[in-house]
């Protein structure tokens, strides 16, 4: 299983081009194999958020287009260790507490996070892979 960072998502259904090649290959892996991707429960706000400040263009209803985001991975929720562990990111991981708590999803479940986002990728904190 593989976590996917907001942008990801939204690059995938909207935008698929400005996905890296190892991180196609990654998402395509984990399809094929079964394996599945996830995205963290805020991952839905922020993409609402995105759609309904205009920074996001859908032609669905913002219902239905989140409905189909959700219906293809498989949502994690907060926990008490991923709320923890956010707390305690690094302070080289950026401190948007959305990117902490996607970050800390990934350790917590010990798994790769998917991300563009070149502060994250720096920190060293999560594996990544872009």
């Amino acid at each position: 299983m593989i976590l996917l960072d907001t942008h990801v998502v939204i690059w995938l259904a909207l935008e698929p081009e400005h996905i890296s090649r190892p991180a196609s290959k990654a998402i395509e892996k984990a399809r094929q194999e079964g394996s599945g991707l996830a995205i963290c429960w805020d991952t839905l706000y922020e993409i609402a958020r995105g759609v309904v400040r205009g920074r996001v263009q859908i032609i669905d209803p913002l219902e239905v287009f989140l409905e189909n985001i959700e219906s293809l991975f498989v949502v994690k929720p907060m926990t008490i260790p991923i709320a923890i562990k956010a707390a305690q990111m690094p302070s080289s991981y950026p401190s948007d507490p959305i990117d902490r708590v996607i970050g800390a999803t990934a350790l917590i479940e010990g798994i790769p996070l998917i991300t563009a986002d070149q502060r994250i990728r720096q920190s060293k904190a999560v594996h990544t892979i872009w």
